[in-house]
C-alpha cells in the first residue's frame, strides 16, 4: 500500500505543526539542488536542530500515527534528495564538504527512527536499517569509524530478528560493514567475530556466501598489512575461510530452493573464479611472508590449474620466483623470471623489480643474462632497467674485487651500451656514469687502485663527448692519473693527466704533473711544472702547500722550501690566503731545521716573523686565544733551541741573535706570567753570554754598539732577575737560577771592563752584590776572582774580595768543596806574592798560608786535594829561599816551619817530612840566636843546627 492511499484520519494536521513546517522547508531546500541559496552547513545545522526538537517531543509524548506518517513521508523525500545530491557532480568537494553531505544523509534514517515503524509501510524496519547502513558506509569512506559504527549499531536492532529474507540480507550487510569498521579501528578480533556471526545469514544464498567471502578476504588483507596485528587472528585462516565460502557458493547444493522475496527466478551461482584466485594470491603472499615456501608453491599451482599464462596475474610469477629463491632452487627461480617476462600483463617496472630480487640472490654472475633479457623485454625503458640492474649488483653487498670485475664486464657489453644511445637517455646515461663513478671511488678509498681505475675507465663509456661533459671527462682522466700514480705506473699516469690537460687545462692537472715528476725524482721538471702551476688562471695558493707536502714525502728538500718560500711571498694585507702567514713561516722553519747548516735561513725567517709581528700586531699575526699563544710560544721555543744548538756548535754569531729573538717573542706574549718574564730574562742573559764567547773565539773585541746593546740587555734582564732568584740559599751550583744569576754578574763585570772608563769600584760592588745574594756559590766566586785577576787591567781588590768570599762561603757550607777552596787559596797566595796589600812584603802571603794551615788541620786523609796540598807545602817551603840568601833567618825559619807544619797534615808528603825536618833543624842550629840582617823581629823558638843549605821542593 502507498502512503497516498492511507485513510483520511491520518491526514489531520500534526500537533507539532511548527517543526513539521521547518522540516518540510529544509527538505525542500535539500531537494533544490541547483536553485537553493542555503549552504549545506546551514542545512545540516537545521536538521540537527529539528531532530533535537523532535526527540524532545517524542520523549514527552508519543507521536500520533498521522504525524509519524508525515515524518516518514518527509524522511523518505530527504533520503531521495540526498541520493540525487550524491549522484550530482556539482556537489563534489573535499573531505569537509563530503562530511556535511554525510550528516545530511544520516538525518533521513534518524527521522524515520524517531517517527517509529508504522504498520502500513512494507518492510519499514529493513528500510530504516538499510538507510543507516548506507549512511554508515558514507562515514566509513571518510574515515570516521566512530560515526559509522554508531549508524551500524542503530540499524542492527531493527533487523536483528531476521524474520524475512530482506531482514537477513540487511543484517548480513550490517555485520560485514561492522566488521570492516572494527578492522579499520584495529580491532581484528571483533571483526572476525562479526564475520563468524554472519555465516548462518550467508548460507541462505550464493551471493551471501560470496559477500561473506569478500568480507573475510578484506579483513585478511587488512590483517596481513597491519604491522602489529592481534596474534590470535591469523591472516591465513581468514583467507582459508574465504576460499571455503567460495567453494560452498560454487557448489549447486548451496543454492536456496525458496522463491526470492521480490519474485523472479532463483538466483544463479555467481562467478567466483576471480575471487578464488584473489584469495589464493593473498594466501600465497601470507605464506611467503611466513617463509613457508612450499605453501606458496601449492597455492600457485592451484591457481594456475584453472587459467592460462595470458590470464595469470603478474604477482603470481613474482611470488613463485621468490619462493623458489627461498627454497634454494635458483634454476626454477630463473624459469619463473623468464615466465614473468613473457607475461604481457606484467609491467616493465615489475619485471625490473623481479630481476633485482633475483640478482640479489643469484649474484653478479647472472647479471649479464638478466640484463640482456630485460633489454629485450623493456622496449621503452631499457636504459632505466639497465641502471636498476647495475645498481642492484653494486648494492648487492660484498663489494669485493670479483663483484667489481663482473660490473665492469656487464657495463662494457656492446648491447648494454647501445641501450643508452639517443638523446632521450641523457638522464639514465648520467645515472649509470654516477653509479660506476661512486663504485670506483669506494674502491679508491679502499686503496684498490687497479679496480678503481678499471671502473672509472668503464664509466667513461657513458660520458658523451659534447661540450657539457668536458669537465666530467677531465675529472675521469685526472682520477685515472691518480690511480696509476698510486700503482706507481708513472708514465701511464702522465699520459692520463696530459689528456686531462688537453680537455680542461687547470691547476689540478699542473699539480698532478708536479707530483708525478717528484715521484720520478725529476726535480728540475718539478720546478718547471711548479712555475706553470703558479701561472694557471685558476691558481690557488693552497696548491703550493700541497706541493710542499708532496715534496717532503718524496724527500725533495729544495722543491719543498721553494714552494713555501714562493707561498710566503704572496702574502699581503689585501690578498686572502688559505692559511695564516705564521703557519707558512712555521712550516718553512720546521722544514729548514731538519737540514744541517741552515741557521742563516732559519734566522732570516725568524726575523721576518718578528718584523711581521711588529707590523701587524701580536694577535693579528699569531692569532688570538689559545691557538695564537701556541704559535707565539713555538717561535719563542724555536729561537731558544736554535740558540742552544748554534752555541753548542760554536756558531756564536747566530746563537746570540737567536737568543735575542727568543727574548722578543717571550716578551710579546699576552700571558704576562712570571714564567714568560723569567724566560725573557734568561734569553737576554744567554744572548750577552754568547756575544762574549764569540769575542773570545774570534779574538776580535766587541764594537762599541755591541757593548752598548749588551749592557742594555743586561740592564733589562737585571730588572727581571728577582723572578728567577731562589727564595732560600741553595748550595747546589747546578741549579739553573744560580747559573743565570751568576752569568748576569759575570757578563756585567766583563762589559764594565770594556766601557773605556775605569770601573774598578763598580766591578767590586757588583761582586759584593752577588756575594750577598742567595744564589751565590763558591765555584762562581772562584771564577769571578780568577777573571778579575786577569786581563790588561786586572782588578786586584775585586779578585781578592771574590776569592776570600769564595773560601768563606765554601767553609760555611755543610759539605765544603775543598778543591774549590784549594784553588782559591792558591790564587790568593799568588796575588799576595805579586802585591803586598797590607804594606809589608810577605805578611799577606803568610796569612794566606796560615789560613790554609788552619783549614787542613783536622781534615781526613784524602779530603784536601793531594796536588794542591803538595803545592801549598812546596810553595811555603820554597818561600824561605830568598830570605836565606838575604840572611833573613827568622823569615826563612817561619816559612820553613809553615811548610813543615803543612806537610804533617797533608796526604802524600810523609816521605819528605824527614828530610824537611832535618833541613829545618840544621837551619836553626846554624843560625842560633843571631839577629837577621834585615829584620829586628824575635828569633824562632826552636834552635837550629846543621848546614845552612836547603833543598828546594818542587
Amino acid at each position: 500500500m502507498k502512503i497516498s492511499e492511507l485513510s483520511p484520519e491520518y491526514r489531520q494536521p500534526p500537533p507539532h505543526a511548527g517543526l513539521i513546517t521547518d522540516l518540510s522547508k529544509t527538505v525542500s531546500d535539500v531537494e533544490s539542488l541547483a536553485t537553493s541559496a542555503t549552504a549545506p552547513e546551514k542545512l545540516a545545522a537545521d536538521l540537527r536542530r529539528i531532530l533535537t526538537s523532535l526527540a524532545s517531543a517524542a520523549s514527552s509524548s508519543s507521536f500520533t500515527e498521522a504525524l509519524s506518517v508525515q515524518i516518514w513521508r518527509l524522511g523518505t523525500r530527504l533520503w531521495n534528495a540526498v541520493v540525487d545530491r550524491a549522484n550530482s557532480a556539482a556537489l563534489a568537494g573535499g573531505p569537509a564538504a563530503l562530511a556535511v553531505e554525510a550528516e545530511i544523509r544520516q538525518a533521513a534514517p534518524e527521522l524515520l527512527l524517531l517517527a517509529g515503524i508504522p504498520d502500513g509501510v512494507p518492510s519499514a524496519a529493513a528500510k530504516v536499517a538499510s538507510f543507516f547502513h548506507r549512511s554508515g558506509l558514507a562515514w566509513l569512506d571518510l574515515g570516521r569509524v566512530d560515526l559509522a559504527s554508531a549508524c551500524f549499531e542503530k540499524a542492527t536492532p531493527l533487523v536483528f530478528a531476521a524474520a524475512t529474507e530482506e531482514d537477513r540480507g540487511v543484517l548480513l550487510e550490517l555485520n560485514l560493514a561492522r566488521a570492516r569498521a572494527a578492522s579499520d579501528a584495529g580491532d581484528q578480533a571483533l571483526a572476525v567475530a562479526l564475520l563468524s556471526r554472519s555465516k548462518p545469514l550467508a548460507a541462505a544464498s550464493p551471493e551471501g556466501a560470496k559477500s561473506l567471502a569478500q568480507g573475510y578476504l578484506s579483513i585478511g588483507e587488512a590483517t596481513l598489512a597491519a604491522k602489529h596485528s592481534n596474534p590470535a587472528v591469523e591472516a591465513s585462516s581468514l583467507f582459508t575461510e574465504a576460499l571455503d565460502l567460495c567453494e560452498k557458493a560454487a557448489s549447486p547444493s548451496s543454492s536456496s530452493p525458496r522463491t526470492p522475496p521480490y519474485g523472479g527466478a532463483t538466483p544463479k551461482t555467481p562467478n567466483l573464479e576471480g575471487l578464488k584466485r584473489r584469495c589464493l594470491r593473498f594466501l600465497a603472499l601470507e605464506r611467503l611472508q611466513a617463509q613457508d615456501y612450499e605453501g606458496v608453491l601449492r597455492c600457485i599451482r592451484v591457481s594456475r590449474a584453472s587459467m592460462g599464462l595470458e590470464e595469470e596475474h603478474p604477482s603470481i610469477g613474482v611470488m613463485a620466483m621468490r619462493a623458489w629463491i627461498g627454497s634454494g632452487n635458483m634454476a626454477e627461480a630463473d624459469k619463473e623470471l623468464e615466465r614473468l617476462m613473457a607475461n604481457a600483463l606484467a609491467t616493465e617496472n615489475l619485471c625490473v623489480s623481479a630481476a633485482e630480487a633475483y640478482l640479489a640472490a643469484a649474484g653478479p654472475e647472472a647479471a649479464r643474462k638478466v640484463l640482456i633479457a630485460l633489454a629485450a623485454r623493456c622496449r621503452a625503458g631499457g636504459a632505466a632497467a639497465a641502471v636498476r640492474v647495475v645498481k642492484q649488483v653494486i648494492d648487492g653487498g660484498g663489494g669485493g674485487i670479483g663483484r667489481a670485475r663482473a660490473i665492469a664486464e656487464l657495463v662494457s657489453d656492446e648491447r648494454v651500451v647501445a641501450l643508452f644511445n639517443g638523446p632521450g637517455n641523457t638522464h639514465e646515461r648520467g645515472t649509470m656514469h654516477a653509479l660506476l663513478w661512486n663504485c670506483g671511488t669506494e674502491h679508491f678509498r679502499a686503496k684498490n687502485y687497479d679496480t678503481s681505475a678499471d671502473l672509472i675507465e668503464r664509466s667513461m663509456l657513458y660520458v658523451s663527448r659534447d661540450e657539457e661533459s668536458r669537465s666530467r671527462r677531465a675529472d675521469c682522466f685526472r682520477v685515472l692519473s691518480i690511480c696509476h700514480i698510486a700503482l706507481q705506473h708513472l708514465d701511464r699516469a702522465l699520459e692520463f693527466v696530459n689528456e686531462a690537460y688537453k680537455v680542461e687545462p687547470n691547476i689540478k692537472c699542473a699539480f698532478l704533473k708536479v707530483k708525478i715528476n717528484l715521484q720520478k725524482r725529476e726535480e728540475d721538471e718539478a720546478f718547471k711544472q711548479m712555475k706553470t702551476m703558479v701561472g694557471c688562471v685558476d691558481f690557488n695558493p693552497e696548491f703550493l702547500t700541497l706541493t710542499a707536502h708532496e715534496a717532503m714525502s718524496c724527500k725533495s728538500f729544495g722543491v719543498a722550501v721553494a714552494s713555501l718560500s714562493y707561498l710566503l711571498g704572496l702574502y699581503s694585507a689585501e690578498r686572502p690566503m688559505p692559511m695564516p702567514e705564521v703557519a707558512v713561516l712555521r712550516n718553512l722553519i720546521e722544514l729548514l731545521s731538519r737540514e744541517p747548516g741552515t741557521e742563516a735561513e732559519i734566522l732570516k725567517y725568524s726575523r721576518r716573523a718578528k718584523q711581521r709581528m711588529a707590523d701587524l700586531g701580536v694577535e693579528s699575526f699569531f692569532g688570538s686565544g689559545i691557538v695564537g699563544g701556541r704559535e707565539l710560544n713555538w717561535f719563542a721555543d724555536l729561537s731558544w733551541n736554535m740558540g742552544l744548538r748554534a752555541s753548542k756548535e760554536k756558531k756564536y754569531n747566530f746563537g746570540a741573535e737567536f737568543f735575542e729573538l727568543a727574548a722578543e717573542f717571550f716578551s710579546s706574549s699576552n700571558a704576562e706570567c712570571d714564567e714568560n718574564r723569567s724566560k725573557v730574562c734568561k734569553a737576554l742573559i744567554m744572548a750577552v753570554t754568547i756575544m762574549l764567547n764569540a769575542e773570545e773565539l774570534n779574538n776580535s773585541p766587541l764594537s762599541d754598539s755591541d757593548i752598548k746593546k749588551g749592557a742594555e740587555m743586561l740592564s733589562r734582564a737585571g730588572k727581571l732577575l728577582p723572578l728567577i732568584s731562589p727564595s732560600v740559599p741553595v748550595a747546589s751550583d747546578q741549579l739553573e737560577a744560580n747559573n743565570f744569576l751568576y752569568l748576569h754578574t759575570f757578563n756585567s763585570y766583563q762589559l764594565m771592563g770594556r766601557m773605556g772608563t775605569p770601573a774598578h769600584p763598580q766591578q767590586l760592588q757588583l761582586i759584593k752584590n752577588f756575594v750577598s745574594s742567595k744564589a751565590c756559590t763558591p765555584a762562581n766566586l772562584l771564577t769571578l776572582g780568577v777573571t778579575a785577576s786577569k786581563g790588561a787591567l786586572p782588578n786586584m781588590l775585586a779578585a781578592e774580595f771574590s776569592l776570600k768570599a769564595c773560601i768563606t762561603t765554601a767553609l760555611a757550607s755543610q759539605s765544603p768543596n775543598y778543591r774549590v777552596i784549594s784553588c782559591a787559596l792558591r790564587k790568593l797566595a799568588c796575588l799576595a806574592g805579586l802585591q803586598d796589600l797590607n804594606g809589608s812584603k810577605s805578611d799577606a802571603a803568610y796569612d794566606i798560608f796560615q789560613q790554609a794551615y788552619q783549614i787542613v788541620v783536622g781534615l781526613k786523609e784524602g779530603e784536601y786535594p793531594v796536588e794542591e796540598g803538595q803545592w801549598l807545602v812546596a810553595t811555603a817551603w820554597n818561600m824561605s829561599c830568598l830570605p836565606l840568601r838575604l840572611h833573613q833567618a827568622k823569615v826563612a825559619r817561619k816559612w820553613m816551619k809553615m811548610g813543615l807544619d803543612l806537610a804533617r797534615h797533608l796526604e802524600g808528603m810523609k816521605e819528605r817530612i824527614a828530610s824537611m825536618q832535618t833541613t829545618f833543624e840544621n837551619l836553626e842550629r846554624v843560625s842560633g840566636d843571631e839577629p837577621d840582617e834585615c829584620s829586628q823581629e824575635e828569633a824562632p823558638k826552636a834552635s837550629i843546627s846543621g848546614s845552612m843549605s836547603q833543598p828546594v821542593l818542587v
